[in-house]
C-alpha cells in the first residue's frame, strides 16, 4: 500500500499544535498526505473535498488518537455559497482560522480544439477561482487573530510546457501571480502567503496518465532519482505553515526533484 502521509519519523513543529486548519481538496493524493500530517502535528484540521466517501473515510481513519478530531465536508469549490458558507461554519466550530491550504485541482487533459467559452470557465472555477475566495473567506478571522498564513498549490507543468494542459497551466500560472498580490496586501497583517510548485507526485490519479516508460523518463529529467510522494510535500508543507518560516513569504517553493 503506497504511503500517503507525513513520515513519522519527520519534523515536529510546536508552532503547529493546535492551529486552525483549512484544507482543500484533502480526501486523497497529496490532499490525504495534508490532513494526514496537520492531524499528526497536533492541529485542528478541518478539509474539504467533493469525493464525500473518500473525505469521510480519512477522517474516521485519523480519528483515533488524534489531539483533535479531523473535520471534512463535501464542497464543490465551484459554489462560491457553498464555499463561503462551508468555511464560515468550520470558523464558528474552530474558532478561527490559521492556516489555508489551497490544494484542490483537477489536471483533465484536454486539446486547443475541445476547448469552449463554458469549458474555459468551468476550467478556471475548478483550478483558480476558487483559491482567491477561499483567502478572501479566511482573511478576516487571520487578522482578527493577528496573522496567518495561505498556501497556494501551483504546479511545475507550466514551467515544463507540458502537452494537453493549456488551460490547467494558464489557471497554475494566474496562482503565482495571485500569491505574489496577496503577500503584499496582507503582509502588514502579518499574513504570510506562498506557492508551493510540486513536480511529478506519484498518487494515484497520475499514475493513470504514465506509463512504466513514462516514469522513467520522468525520473531520469530530475537531478535526483526517485519519485517524489505525497508525504515530501507534506513535509515542505509543515515547513511553511510553522513560525519556523515566519519571514517567507511571496515566493514560489519548489518541491520536484530537480525537474527539468
Amino acid at each position: 500500500m503506497q504511503h500517503t502521509g507525513a513520515d513519522q519519523r519527520g519534523a515536529t513543529y510546536p508552532s503547529l499544535a493546535d492551529k486552525r486548519v483549512i484544507v482543500t481538496g484533502g480526501a486523497m493524493g497529496i490532499g490525504e498526505a495534508l490532513v494526514e500530517a496537520f492531524a499528526r502535528q497536533g492541529a485542528e484540521v478541518a478539509f474539504v473535498d467533493i469525493a464525500a466517501e473518500a473525505g469521510e473515510a480519512l477522517a474516521a481513519r485519523l480519528a483515533p488518537g488524534a489531539r483533535h478530531q479531523p473535520l471534512f465536508e463535501r464542497l464543490d469549490l465551484r459554489d462560491l455559497d457553498a464555499l463561503r458558507s462551508t468555511f464560515g461554519r468550520f470558523e464558528r466550530t474552530l474558532g478561527g482560522i490559521d492556516i489555508l491550504i489551497n490544494n484542490a485541482a483537477n489536471d483533465d487533459r484536454h486539446t486547443i480544439e475541445e476547448v469552449t467559452p463554458d469549458y474555459w470557465d468551468e476550467r478556471m472555477q475548478t483550478n483558480l477561482r476558487h483559491q482567491f475566495f477561499a483567502a478572501q473567506a479566511v482573511v478576516p478571522a487571520m487578522k482578527q487573530a493577528g496573522g496567518g498564513v495561505i498556501l497556494n498549490f501551483g504546479s511545475i507543468s507550466w514551467h515544463l510546457a507540458l502537452g494537453e494542459l493549456v488551460l490547467y497551466q494558464t489557471a497554475k500560472a494566474a496562482i503565482e501571480g495571485l500569491t505574489r498580490s496577496l503577500a503584499r496586501d496582507l503582509g502588514r497583517s502579518n499574513i504570510r502567503v506562498n506557492t508551493i510548485v510540486p513536480g511529478n507526485v506519484q498518487t494515484p490519479r497520475q499514475m493513470k496518465w504514465y506509463t512504466p516508460k513514462g516514469e522513467a523518463e520522468i525520473v531520469a529529467a530530475q537531478c535526483l532519482d526517485g519519485r517524489i510522494q505525497p508525504s515530501d510535500v507534506a513535509s515542505l508543507v509543515l515547513f511553511l505553515a510553522s513560525d519556523d518560516a515566519r519571514m517567507c513569504t511571496g515566493h514560489d517553493y519548489f518541491i520536484d526533484a530537480g525537474w527539468r
